[in-house]
């Protein structure tokens, strides 16, 4: 259901913004499980995100993942524009 939600989204010319900077990275995640210390084991879900309207393209400079960023189960996610 989260992916169909997400597809109709870039459809609708909205930029993934982390993937516009890194399309083939992978196990890049932004959640993980406290109960099964899914974090040291990098298996985690990408739940936090990005999203800009195709019109600000020209604006993004950059973005990021900050994993070693510790204190939640979730870590910090970085968007760069000008």
């Amino acid at each position: 259901m989260e992916r169909a939600w997400i597809t109709k989204l870039l459809n609708a010319g909205f930029i993934d913004t982390f993937r516009h900077f890194y399309p083939e990275e992978k196990d890049q995640y932004s959640w993980w499980d406290y109960k099964t210390r899914a974090r040291q084991r990098n298996v985690g879900w990408r739940l936090d995100y990005f999203f800009a309207a195709r019109e600000m393209e020209k604006r993004l400079v950059g973005a990021a993942i900050l994993p070693e960023v510790q204190g939640s189960d979730h870590c910090p996610v970085e968007l760069r524009i000008r």
